[in-house]
């Protein structure tokens, strides 16, 4: 691939340059962006963290550019940016402002379809499809900015897409065959022209307006996720209050609420289910939560309450738990409360992983704790300041940080040890 000329208006960080920086926007707030996709000029209105895949995607209707690993490795998601190739994943869309962008779509038609999409379909490179949009945009990027390319050099110059289905040999077949039959360049992409672009909103994401922070999405009933748990939790904690009082808190939604770190009860519409919204700070992200936690059991002899809860950030993040809390008095007058949560994570926060969420949930549950055993002695709860909820975040990303560093300490230790002994 090229080298390409420094320009007042874009910054070089590496291979590729991106846009300057042109104004500051706080987490929170969202931006209007206007860029040319596929020849149509577009506005959209998005949050500063949202990366461009994404509003291709979502708000654009353009699923051709895949999502991979997210970070900038597998190359799934090229896009062509002013001309040259570019990770989506890695492009804040903020940052495109202005900007021409091509992606799969516009390199060609079903009617008249690019060479390079003629190519790899003769040359069977296809295989699952996955990293075809990939592939196609970053080898227009090569021939179109390197059509000197030798063939030997192909598999170097293509490496920027990885082929999990390892049927490199088709797609190189299929950029050499392009690059002998367009000596001085690859043509134009086909599929640029104006048209309406249908933009889509993912089950998580709010619309423009929520993501402003005018409106808060609104739950009128639980569904949890049928797949396996991001995370879960399991945390034991001693009380000194007796389990009567106890269960008292947990029966009372009201004080239950205040019990948890950032929680507040909105409105009860019935006995068992409750409106609500919650605040958690991961390091700088700031996530604020709004929902709806529903009773789906409750049983006053053993003790032991169960509900499902559900809630949707402003930014598109979405969580939902199904918990269970149990209290048993204890020999010493007191009571061991346990918590069990299967909490599922989608958008933003889910980005966090397992480890993380595991962490800040189980020390959200240890303060909950904390604040029943308050409650059930003197009918209220402290306030957990902000500062603190923030040390706590940072402690379990710390925790899981290291957490993190040791399991692969060992994971090498076991590699250097079988090598030695192979």
């Amino acid at each position: 691939m090229t080298a390409v000329p420094d320009s007042p208006a874009r910054r070089d960080t590496g291979s590729r340059r991106v846009p300057a920086p042109a104004a500051r926007i706080a987490a929170h707030e969202s931006a209007e962006v206007t860029f040319t996709v596929n020849g149509t000029e577009t506005t959209v209105e998005v949050s500063p963290r949202m990366h461009l895949g994404d509003v291709l995607r979502e708000r654009l209707g353009l699923t051709g550019t895949h999502l991979g690993c997210e970070h900038g490795v597998c190359g799934m998601c090229t896009v062509l940016l002013d001309g040259e190739a570019a990770r989506a994943c890695l492009l804040f869309a903020v940052q495109c402002e202005g900007a021409e962008i091509v992606t799969v779509e516009g390199l060609g038609t079903p009617d008249d379809q690019h060479p390079l999409q003629q190519a790899f379909s003769a040359h069977h490179a296809l295989q699952c499809g996955f990293c075809t949009p990939g592939m196609l945009m970053s080898s227009y990027d090569l021939l179109a900015n390197a059509p000197e390319a030798a063939a030997e050099n192909l598999p170097e110059a293509m490496s920027g897409v990885l082929c999990r289905c390892t049927g490199y040999r088709g797609i190189l077949a299929a950029v050499s065959d392009v690059a002998e039959s367009y000596p001085d360049g690859v043509p134009e992409p086909r599929g640029c022209a104006p048209r309406m672009l249908v933009g889509r909103t993912s089950p998580g994401a709010g619309t423009a307006a929520e993501e402003a922070g005018t409106a808060a999405p609104q739950l009128t009933e639980v569904r949890l996720p049928t797949g396996p748990p991001s995370a879960v939790v399991d945390v034991t904690s001693q009380l000194a209050s007796p389990v009567d009082r106890v269960w008292g808190v947990l029966t009372d939604f009201d004080l239950l609420a205040r019990c948890l770190p950032g929680a507040q009860l909105v409105e009860s519409y019935d006995e068992d289910r409750h409106r609500g919204r919650a605040t958690v700070a991961l390091g700088p992200v700031k996530l604020s939560f709004e929902g709806l936690a529903q009773v789906v059991e409750r049983d006053p002899d053993a003790h032991r309450l169960r509900f499902h809860g559900q809630g949707r950030d402003t930014g598109g993040s979405a969580t939902a738990a199904d918990v269970v809390l149990h209290a048993s008095p204890t020999a010493d007058g007191g009571t061991e409360l346990s918590a069990h949560a299967d909490v599922h994570l989608s958008g933003r926060v889910a980005q966090f992983g397992r480890a993380l969420a595991g962490d800040v949930s189980r020390r959200l549950f240890e303060q909950f704790a904390a604040g029943v055993d308050e409650a059930a002695e003197t009918g209220s709860v402290s306030e957990v300041p902000l500062g603190r909820r923030l040390r706590l975040a940072a402690g379990a990303a710390r925790d899981a940080a290291i957490g993190a560093v040791r399991r692969t300490a060992h994971r090498l230790r076991d590699r250097a040890r079988r090598g030695s002994t192979g």
